[in-house]
C-alpha cells in the first residue's frame, strides 16, 4: 500500500473565501481554548485531559459559541486531535532528551490567527465532481484537476498559504506491489551512480559530472531586502502592511517552487538514467550550526532532495542507498589511505597513488563504493557487489 498526497489549486469566491476565513478562525479559537483548559488543568492539580474529553465538550461549546454551528462537525473534532499530537510529539521528544537527544521539546504553543492555516474533513463533508469541490457548510468552489486522483481518498486538507491561495490536498491510499529491486549482480557499472553533495556544485557524481548549484535563494535576496525594508516602514496592522506582507511572501513563494521545481527534475533524471544510487547521510542538523554557510546549505535542500530520491527509487524499483558521510572526502578513492585537505583544498591529490582528480569526484566514487558495500553486507548478493567494485577499481587505475 502507497500513501500520497495530491494537491490541486482553488479558486473559491469571494463570498466563499469570506467562510473559508471565518472558519479557520473559529478553529483557531477552538484550538486556542482548548490547549489553555490542558495547561490550567495540569498547572492547577496534575490533571490530564484527553483529547475524548474535549471532543465532547464541542456541543456544549457549539451554544455558547453559535459561530460554531456554521463549521462541519468533523472538521471541529479534528481540531483537538490535533492539539493532541501536537503534545504527543511533546513528549516524545522529552522522553528522547533523557535518552541523550539533544533538541528543544517544543511544548505547544497558541495560535495567531495568520498560524492556523487549514482545516482537515477526515472522512466526509466533501465530494468531487465536475471540475468543483463541495464542501458542507461552505458550497461548491471551483478547482483545478490537472491530474486524475489515483486510489482511494482518506482524507482532504483545505490550506491557505501565505500569499492567500488556497489549495486542497488530498490524501490518497493506493493499493498495488512495489516493482522488485534487480539484483546487484545484474546490474551494469554504467547504471551505478554515487553523488556527492555540496555547496560549490550542487552535485557530482563519481564520474565527475556536475549540476549547478541554483542558489534561488541567493539571486533573490537583493530583491527582497528592498521589499522587506519597504514593509518595515508600513504602520503597523494598516492595508498597505498587508499589501506589502503578500508582496514579500510571494517572493519567498517563487523561490520554493523554483527550488522543488528543479529538485523533482533533478531527481526524475537520476532514477530514469541509473538503476543503483549512492549518497551521502547528511546531518544536516548539526551543519547549519556553522553560521557562515547556514544560510547556503538550507537554500540547496539536501534533506528534501533525498527525501525525493527515496520514495521515486522505492516506486520505480530501483536503489536508493545512504551512507556514512565520514572521511568521504578525505580518503583516496583508488588507494584508501588518508590525505587530509582543508575546506577551501578543491582538488583531491593523493601522495601515495599520485591520484589527482576534484575532491567532490574522489568523494562520489566512495560514497558509491560504500553504498555498494553496504547492500552487500546486509544479504544482497555480495558477488554482484564484489564485481562492480572490482569495475570501479580498474576503472580508477586506467586514469
Amino acid at each position: 500500500m502507497i500513501k500520497r498526497t495530491y494537491k490541486y489549486r482553488l479558486y473559491p469566491t469571494k463570498t466563499q473565501q469570506e467562510i473559508l476565513e471565518k472558519t479557520l478562525c473559529s478553529c483557531c479559537w477552538l484550538y486556542n481554548h482548548f490547549l489553555e483548559q490542558r495547561r490550567n488543568a495540569y498547572e492547577k492539580d496534575k490533571t490530564r485531559i484527553t483529547c475524548f474529553d474535549q471532543i465532547k465538550q464541542i456541543p456544549k461549546l457549539k451554544k455558547e459559541k453559535p459561530e460554531l454551528n456554521q463549521i462541519y462537525s468533523q472538521v471541529l473534532q479534528d481540531v483537538p486531535r490535533r492539539l493532541d499530537k501536537a503534545f504527543q510529539n511533546f513528549f516524545r521528544r522529552v522522553v528522547e532528551n533523557k535518552n541523550g537527544k539533544n533538541q528543544k521539546p517544543g511544548y505547544p504553543r497558541f495560535k495567531g490567527k495568520n498560524r492556523y492555516d487549514s482545516l482537515v474533513y477526515p472522512q466526509s463533508g466533501f465530494a468531487l465532481q465536475d471540475n468543483k469541490l463541495t464542501l458542507s457548510k461552505i458550497g461548491s468552489i471551483t478547482i483545478i484537476l490537472h491530474r486524475e486522483i489515483k486510489g482511494s481518498i482518506k482524507t482532504l486538507t483545505i490550506r491557505r498559504t501565505n500569499t492567500n491561495k488556497w489549495y486542497a490536498c488530498f490524501s490518497i491510499e493506493i493499493i498495488k506491489e512495489l516493482p522488485q529491486k534487480p539484483l546487484l549482480e545484474n546490474i551494469p557499472r554504467k547504471d551505478c551512480v554515487g553523488i556527492d553533495a555540496g555547496l560549490t556544485s550542487f552535485l557530482t557524481t563519481d564520474t565527475g559530472k556536475e549540476i549547478e548549484n541554483p542558489r534561488y535563494l541567493r539571486a533573490s535576496e537583493e530583491k527582497l531586502a528592498r521589499v522587506q525594508r519597504n514593509h518595515s516602514r508600513k504602520k503597523l496592522r494598516s492595508k498597505n502592511r498587508e499589501k506589502s506582507r503578500l508582496h514579500v511572501a510571494q517572493i519567498h513563494e517563487k523561490t520554493t517552487n523554483q527550488r522543488i521545481d528543479f529538485l523533482h527534475k533533478l531527481t526524475n533524471s537520476l532514477i530514469k538514467n541509473y538503476i543503483f544510487i549512492g549518497y551521502e547521510n547528511l546531518l544536516i542538523r548539526n551543519m547549519v550550526k556553522n553560521k557562515y554557510l547556514s544560510k547556503s546549505i538550507y537554500d540547496a535542500a539536501w534533506g528534501t532532495l533525498f527525501n525525493l530520491l527515496n520514495y521515486k527509487a522505492e516506486e520505480a524499483g530501483k536503489w536508493a542507498v545512504g551512507v556514512n558521510p565520514k572521511k568521504t572526502t578525505i580518503t583516496c578513492s583508488q588507494c584508501k589511505k588518508i590525505v587530509f585537505k582543508s575546506l577551501s583544498t578543491r582538488t583531491h591529490t593523493c601522495p601515495h597513488c599520485k591520484l589527482v582528480l576534484s575532491r567532490d569526484e574522489n568523494a562520489a566514487r566512495n560514497i558509491l563504493a560504500l553504498a555498494l558495500s553496504t547492500a552487500g553486507t546486509a544479504g544482497i548478493n555480495a558477488c554482484g557487489v564484489e564485481r562492480i567494485l572490482s569495475t570501479m577499481k580498474q576503472e580508477a587505475l586506467s586514469l
